[in-house]
């Protein structure tokens, strides 16, 4: 398992956050995703052998926001 940080824009309110949070039920190989908007980022821990950054990135924008490492 890893840890990275991602850069989230568009993110508006707490609401926006658990949207992204919702991706952990979606991805497989995510262990936890915690996104702060105040921050504009979300951290993921993850399998890097189930799942990839690209991965994590195009599931953020299906999301309807833009996402990049940190």
């Amino acid at each position: 398992m890893i840890k990275k940080i991602f850069r989230v824009e568009d993110m508006h309110c707490s609401n926006c956050a658990l949207k992204l949070e919702s991706l952990e039920e979606i991805l497989e190989g995510v262990k936890e995703i915690n996104a702060s908007y105040h921050k504009l980022e979300m951290v993921v821990e993850y399998d890097e052998n189930k799942l990839t950054e690209v991965e994590i990135v195009r599931a953020v924008k299906k999301k309807g926001y833009t996402a990049a490492l940190a």
